[in-house]
Formats: structure tokens, C-alpha cells, sequence
């Protein structure tokens, strides 16, 4: 039920692609197995919480990864403007915000950018929504892949992403280093 859960608690209608120039009120998409985290698509009213998320679990790539992430330079602002031009999945428990993954129509498939569960909310099947909402997204769009980046450096998200059936596919660099900086990982959609 857009807006929100029904009054039984039960799933919304499920996952549509996004108009970018009309925005909604966030999706109820529904809750974790053991009915602790609702997932919800849309914009959140929270921005400043949304990037404090973000920046807290991206923290730890601080001094490891080079380039630094793109999340440097982002605001609460131009996170609310990219969710204007993608897809937008929370995840909260009651009203925390715990998990968040953007998924972006490429033409050729879906690509899954700054996904984040709160360190102590991991382990739980919580990215594996988010992938499962992408999953939902690109077969409404018959998009048959899911793609998403990573850097060299984060060994430990390539086993993440691994165990969620992603394979790598190309090693890239950015502009301006002479290495793989990073690496790009898909799924087919089931």
C-alpha cells in the first residue's frame, strides 16, 4: 500500500519503476522474515539521516580505498536529487533508518549503487532485500542483469557479493590511475 503498511501489517503492492519527474510518497514493500525490518522505495524525509548512514558505514573504506568514494563529495542534498533520477530502497526498523540501496536503469540492466546495512544490522538477509527488490525492478523493466561496482581494495564486499550470486566481469580504472581501482560484478535476474 503506497504511503505506508496496511492495516494488517501486510506487503505493498510490490515493486514499479519510478517516474523521475513525479515523485511519491515511499512504497511499503514489507518486512523482514521475522517482521523486524519494513523495506520501503521512494523518497525518505530524513536526507541528513540517509547520508549519516552512509557515511557511517562507508567509513571504514577511509585510507583503504584510492580514489576515495564519490560519497565524499555527496550532500544530503544531491543524495535526495539522485533519488529523483533512481529508485530508492530503505530499510528500517521501527523509525531507524538501517539499510539503503539506489537502483538505477541503465538501458542494458540495473545497477545497484551505495548500498549500506548499519554494521550491527549485518548478517541478517538485509542486502539480500535490496537485491531482491533489484531482481523486481529490472524484470518490470526486462532488464536482464543486475551490475554493480566495487572497489579492488574491499575484498571482503567481493565474498558479499559473491555469495548473492554476482560474479566479477571486468577489473576498471579510474581516470587518471594506471591499476584497477575498481571492479564490476552481475547477476543474471531469475
Amino acid at each position: 500500500m503506497a504511503g505506508g503498511e496496511d492495516e494488517n501489517g501486510e506487503e505493498g503492492r510490490g515493486l514499479r519503476p519510478r517516474s523521475a519527474s513525479r515523485p511519491s510518497p515511499p512504497e511499503y514493500l514489507g518486512r523482514d522474515e521475522a517482521g523486524e525490518v519494513a523495506l520501503r522505495l521512494g523518497p525518505v524525509a530524513d536526507w541528513e539521516g540517509l547520508h549519516a548512514l552512509l557515511r557511517d558505514c562507508f567509513g571504514d573504506m577511509e585510507g583503504r580505498i584510492d580514489p576515495p568514494s564519490s560519497l565524499a563529495s555527496m550532500t544530503p542534498g544531491s543524495l535526495c536529487a539522485k533519488a529523483a533520477e533512481e529508485t530508492l530502497v530503505t530499510l528500517w526498523e521501527g523509525d531507524a533508518l538501517v539499510g539503503c540501496g539506489f537502483l538505477k536503469d541503465t538501458g542494458r540492466s540495473v545497477y545497484l549503487g551505495k548500498l549500506a546495512v548499519r554494521a550491527d544490522r549485518r548478517g541478517r538477509g538485509l542486502l539480500r532485500r535490496i537485491v531482491a527488490e533489484a531482481d523486481a525492478l529490472a524484470r518490470a523493466l526486462g532488464r536482464p542483469v543486475l551490475e554493480l561496482g566495487t572497489r579492488v581494495e574491499l575484498v571482503e564486499n567481493h565474498a558479499v557479493f559473491a555469495a548473492l550470486g554476482f560474479r566479477e566481469v571486468a577489473r576498471t580504472a579510474h581516470p587518471g590511475y594506471d591499476r584497477p581501482t575498481s571492479v564490476a560484478m552481475e547477476r543474471d535476474v531469475p
